[in-house]
């Protein structure tokens, strides 16, 4: 037998407008590639993300588009075959060679294999040409063609609910309604006997974590051959066998586990698989697997109802603070792989510990998962389904069941990804408007029946896909999903959008709102002006650059956002539309104010062993798919926003968290005069380490209007912070100089070890907006001789001190920190020189 060959097909590809007469065919931007890039590589479209050209583009996802290319002949052995692999058509495509119709899809996430031997041209060049057809305009046809289906949605229009494509692509109350098609990821020819279709690896650890078990498994398509195995690790060879069949085991002793970041290190072993025949190497697949134990421990809680929803990896329990992500970009093939890394890395280096590919998008690319193999960050996988009632006739079930084994066999290997979900919301969707969901109904036949027949598809399609494919992975139906409904805090997961969407409750309510573990919760900022200017046809010199524009709108697809901003910004803090600067800093500011307080509160729930009240928070979201204002925490440019910092302070391995309560004792059940008020400091330590810590407390206070001390004092000595858990330290009465002077008192709390701070919080009595800030007259920023950090102090305390600089290649590892006399806070920085301009900007600064 040869060896296999594979021939990527990424060269002289042209495309086309199908439906327009004088269309003429243009050479493609790169490869993979879709329309809207080829179209703007040529000058024929304006970039859709700036200004409002979003408009201007319509057209073009009710087009038809074809792509073309040739490539040469090839001699093909009497017992070879030569397939044609596409990795990703979006999405109604006509595949022709040499005039032949080989292929139609109508699933954008379906890889595709066609036999083409008895096709290929014998001499002189093949001609491939594929036709995308327009998804939008399909979608509807397929909405007329089942009326008795009960339709409607969140986000985008009915049309998507019908088509397997990316459901961001319709809009979203984040993006843009850009509908694209084109060969989105690689196509190849492969020409071969025989050859290994797959690879994947069942480990198993025991609960001891001194041995751990690899079974080894490969498909063989074609011809018969042995097959040999090796594992290694560090391009060391730890174990190899070569056997007739297409599996085979390994047991290694003392394996290097792989950890969450933080928790260890993240060490993968390298699997190859290669197809032999008579000593001569026909095929090969390679893989990186890591080693873990993982596990999604739900068990009865004590003192508390419901069960548990908490991540243990290597018997570790895991406080999810993390992120949901979207897609980076609305046009998926110009994302980089390290693009990607950036990406992780960013989440990486906040502190985060997972992160979750939300519903709407697509099956990530390998460097996504890729790099958080290599960083550590777990991974929550959605299925593509988000936000509606999605149809369940049978061609689209056989579709649906390909999808989901195809992609779960993509990206088994990754040790990453520890939770399947069916879908995003799509349950919270059918209690919004009563469809049939009866949950002690388990007849799975009778589902397709109701108005709900995507119940079908999560319960039984997706649930039997992981139950054969990744039965060590657990799955979960949706996200949320738990208990009765899908609001249930006790049970499953929730999404809490009780703050901005829903009731609209102050922020300062998140302990409230807490749930076993909250995959969703969010407040929208202002990207950086920066990227602003980026987006403003004019950028700075533009008549639109204030913050109410029509094109700034625009920019945020969120329905009602200009009251909600509005309402969150007055109920929180003085304000004023300009300068745009200051605007866009009171919009960030509010924001990490908020994230900060769930973190801050929930983390609080984690208790410890049979007290896991809450067991993770991922915010929506890291990243953004376009420049615009949303619920991102740094945007299109992985620009952060100041939440990413604060984000970052509370998932420290040690913070100390507090928050202000206000107690009143009425003499009698009628006064309304003789009343006793307290207000009270809460002060608990988070020890997210695994070593017991012992530390001191310290609290100090101060006058906001004079910035004078009024209060320093070791309040606990030797206390006990047990590792991976919260632990309650004290609550004290707001140690003020008099009574009523607790409305301007700042409180700061301090963590203590053995002489070094290790912890630090300030509180601030709230809202913002009645104190009487007062500027600093010595607020100082000073950069080191070596330009390696920022040092910050003020004479009275200030509120949320912003380092900036023009240069973008100027990062700082920490932003937005709150200032107390007496004190100054180092905060490092990269890319700086001598040279390097660091400005400030604050609360109340204008």
């Amino acid at each position: 037998m040869e060896p296999r060959s594979v021939i990527p097909l990424d060269k002289k590809w042209e495309f086309k407008q199908a439906d327009k007469e004088d269309s003429k065919y243009l050479p493609v931007a790169q490869f993979p590639t879709n329309v809207h890039l080829d179209l703007l590589a040529h000058k024929l479209i304006p970039d859709p993300f700036i200004g409002k050209n979003e408009l201007d583009v319509q057209w073009i996802g009710e087009a038809v588009w074809i792509y073309r290319t040739t490539f040469p002949s090839l001699s093909i052995g009497a017992s070879a075959k030569a397939i044609l692999a596409f990795d990703g058509l979006d999405t109604f495509a006509t595949v022709v060679l040499n005039g032949h119709t080989i292929l139609k899809t109508d699933n954008m996430f379906v890889p595709e294999r066609v036999d083409v031997t008895s096709v290929l041209a014998e001499e002189g060049d093949n001609e491939l040409e594929i036709t995308f057809d327009s998804a939008y305009l399909r979608g509807w046809e397929r909405v007329e063609k089942y009326p008795d289906h009960k339709w409607g949605c969140w986000n985008g229009d009915n049309s998507r609910l019908a088509v397997r494509k990316s459901q961001y692509h319709w809009g979203w109350d984040w993006g843009p309604t850009l509908l694209t098609c084109g060969p989105w990821r690689p196509i190849q020819l492969e020409v071969y006997e025989s050859r290994l279709s797959d690879l994947w690896c069942d480990t198993t650890v025991e609960k001891s974590l001194k041995s751990a078990t690899v079974k080894v498994n490969t498909s063989v398509e074609g011809k018969p051959a042995k097959v040999r195995f090796d594992v290694l690790l560090n391009d060391q060879l730890l174990a190899a066998q070569e056997v007739e069949g297409t599996d085979v085991t390994f047991t290694i002793a003392n394996p290097e586990l792989w950890y969450p970041v933080r928790y260890g290190s993240q060490s993968l072993y390298t699997v190859k698989a290669t197809l032999v025949d008579n000593g001569k190497e026909i095929d090969c697949i390679t893989k990186k697997i890591g080693l873990r134990r993982a596990e999604l421990v739900q068990r009865p809680l004590k003192d508390q109802p419901g069960t548990s929803f908490f991540f243990e990896i290597n018997n570790i329990p895991v406080f999810c603070g993390g992120s949901d992500w979207i897609p980076a970009d609305n046009f998926i093939p110009r994302i980089s792989k390290e693009r990607y890394y950036d990406w992780v890395k960013l989440v990486a280096d906040g502190n985060q510990f997972m992160i979750r590919v939300w519903g709407g998008g697509i099956y990530e690319e390998q460097a996504f998962y890729d790099a958080c193999d290599e960083l550590g960050i777990l991974v929550w996988q959605d299925f593509m389904f988000g936000c509606g009632n999605y149809p369940a006739w049978p061609e689209m079930l056989d579709s649906i069941k390909r999808e989901a084994e195809e992609n779960i066999k993509l990206l088994r290997h990754h040790p990453s990804i520890v939770i399947w979900a069916g879908n995003n919301e799509d349950y919270q969707y059918a209690e919004s408007v009563n469809l049939t969901w009866n949950q002690h109904d388990h007849d799975a036949e009778s589902w397709l029946k109701t108005d709900f027949p995507a119940r079908y598809i999560y319960e039984k399609v997706l649930s039997d896909a992981c139950k054969d494919l990744i039965p060590a992975t657990y799955y979960h139906p949706g996200s949320p999903w738990g208990g009765v409904d899908t609001r249930d805090p006790t049970v499953g997961d929730i999404h809490q959008w009780n703050v901005w969407h829903g009731t609209q409750e102050k922020y300062q309510n998140f302990d409230k709102l807490v749930g076993r573990f909250v995959s969703e919760f969010g407040m929208e900022a202002f990207p950086s002006v920066k990227t602003i200017d980026a987006f403003l046809p004019l950028g700075r010199d533009d008549p639109d650059r204030y913050p109410q524009s029509s094109t700034i709108d625009f920019h945020n697809k969120a329905d009602g956002h200009e009251r909600r901003i509005a309402l969150y910004l007055v109920e929180n803090m003085r304000y004023a539309p300009d300068p745009l600067e200051q605007f866009v800093y009171s919009t960030q500011l509010m924001q990490a104010e908020c994230l900060a307080s769930a973190y801050r509160l929930w983390k609080r729930q984690w208790k410890g062993p049979g007290r896991e009240y809450c067991a993770g928070a991922l915010v929506w979201q890291i990243n953004d798919c376009w420049p615009v204002t949303s619920w991102a925490i740094c945007d299109y440019y992985l620009r952060p926003k100041h939440a990413y910092f604060t984000v970052k302070r509370e998932m420290a391995p040690v913070s100390v968290g507090m928050t202000r309560r206000e107690h009143k004792h009425p003499k009698n059940k009628y006064t309304r005069v003789d009343i006793e008020t307290k207000v009270e400091i809460e002060i608990w330590g988070s020890n997210l380490t695994l070593e017991d810590l012992v530390v001191d407390c310290v609290v100090k206070a101060w006058d906001v209007e004079t910035g004078k001390e009024t209060f320093s004092k070791t309040i606990a000595e030797k206390i006990s912070l047990p590792k991976n858990q919260s632990t309650e330290i004290v609550a004290l009465e707001v140690p003020a100089p008099k009574k009523g002077d607790e409305a301007k008192t700042v409180v700061a709390s301090y963590l203590v070890q053995d002489g070094k701070q290790i912890a630090r919080y300030v509180n601030w009595p709230e809202p913002l907006k009645y104190l009487h800030l007062q500027k600093p007259g010595k607020l100082a920023a000073t950069l080191s001789a070596d330009a390696k950090s920022v040092h910050v102090s003020a004479e009275v305390p200030v509120k949320g001190v912003a380092l900036e600089c023009e240069d973008d290649e100027v990062k700082f590892e920490d932003n937005l920190v709150d200032i107390v006399p007496g004190e100054t806070v180092i905060i490092a920085v990269n890319g700086a020189v001598e040279s390097s301009a660091i400005t400030t900007r604050y609360l109340g600064m204008i």
